[in-house]
């Protein structure tokens, strides 16, 4: 079969772009000949690239323009099948990665002041995904949607007129030889010193890009309000707004034991050095940074509003809190350090991960792919 992948930019810290250039070989073995098409075929792995990369300003004419471009190669080249992670109205085969878009925008509205809601509202930008969303979602060539998680099926359902047998839920999947236990036991000695906390000390990691979305100001002000000089919060990510959440844990009186990582091509050692993942995201379809987390043997205290949160049995692999909201997450922090304290959660959460390794995912893809 041949079948083309379609991603507009590789960046080495994106979910989207490990799960694809990890899944690549798995799904290759099935028989599948796969091609990238991409504005830069340089990160991903695969054998065959297709390269479009028209020119363009801003990122309104960026997406429509690859948008355009991909759709001609793709018809031009006559491939089975068309699996798209971008919004591009015509594919076969969507993969929702990245959620959807006006949900997302919903939730920034709920808490934002009069003029950033009106700075959403007169965005083109935002205008445009949420068009090219609706059409793609109801586009009559589009056959099946892969959901990863199943609040993002319940989401597209609710949102779009798309037939519910089209949406198929495939969690994303993760390598349980990359990110496993003895990573931790061989890197946690170096990697907290790195950080500079105590042996006893609690480390808290955070790892996600666009600090907003994913719930950093909610972590920093939970730290503060947790009150136990012991615990600290390790971040991982890059943001351009960075400065800004330097300056909140300064506010807060916690700079002392907050560190500022950027981002990180492999995060095992701070896995390593860490105690417990934390992510109180604001909304995330389903961060593969959760799943790398419990292969590792982190629990995971994660929000509501998260995908990861249908793997978390609380108290057992770790916790749900609900987003915006420091103290009840500083209230977790605590209980997360008792149950920490008493062992036990770093079997229960790699057993949590075992369930989804890359070859089971890829077989579930490979699934699909012959029944469409």
């Amino acid at each position: 079969m041949k079948l083309a992948i379609v991603r507009q930019r590789y960046n080495p810290y994106g979910g989207a772009e490990r799960i694809i250039s990890r899944v690549l070989p798995f799904v290759e073995k099935q028989g599948t000949e796969i091609t990238l098409i991409t504005r830069r075929g340089e990160g991903w792995g695969a054998r065959r690239v297709l390269r479009v990369d028209p020119f363009y300003l801003g990122n309104l004419w960026r997406d429509w323009s690859f948008a355009r471009a991909a759709r001609e190669a793709w018809r031009r080249e006559g491939f089975d099948l068309v699996q798209s992670h971008e919004r591009i109205p015509g594919c076969e085969l969507y993969r929702a990665g990245d959620g959807v878009h006006r949900r997302w925008l919903e939730i920034r509205r709920e808490t934002a002041s009069p003029l950033a809601r009106a700075g959403i509202f007169l965005n083109p930008y935002h205008g445009y995904v949420c068009r090219a969303e609706k059409a793609m979602f109801e586009h009559p060539r589009l056959r099946a949607v892969i959901c990863n998680s199943r609040m993002v099926r319940d989401e597209v359902r609710r949102e779009f007129r798309i037939a519910p047998e089209k949406l198929h839920v495939i969690y994303n999947g993760v390598d349980l030889e990359h990110f496993h236990p003895r990573e931790r036991e061989q890197r946690r000695g170096a990697a907290r010193a790195e950080i500079g906390c105590r042996p006893r000390d609690t480390v808290f990691l955070f790892v996600g890009s666009g600090f907003e979305r994913k719930g950093l100001a909610a972590a920093i002000d939970a730290l503060a309000a947790s009150s136990n000089e012991a615990f600290w919060l390790a971040v991982v990510g890059r943001d351009r707004d960075l400065e800004k959440f330097r300056r909140r844990a300064r506010a807060a009186g916690v700079e002392s034991r907050t560190r500022f990582a950027g981002g990180q091509q492999d995060v095992r050692a701070l896995y390593a050095a860490a105690d417990c993942f934390i992510l109180p995201t604001r909304y995330d379809p389903f961060p593969n940074t959760a799943l790398e987390a419990l292969a590792m043997g982190l629990p995971l205290i994660v929000s509501s509003r998260c995908g990861a949160a249908e793997l978390v049995e609380s108290g057992v692999n770790g916790w749900v809190c609900p987003p915006d909201d420091p103290r009840a997450l500083a209230n977790l922090l605590r209980a997360a350090d008792e149950a920490l304290r008493r062992g036990s959660m770093a079997q229960a959460a790699r057993a949590s991960a075992e369930r989804f390794g890359l070859d089971a995912m890829a077989q579930q893809m490979a699934q699909l792919y012959a029944s469409l």
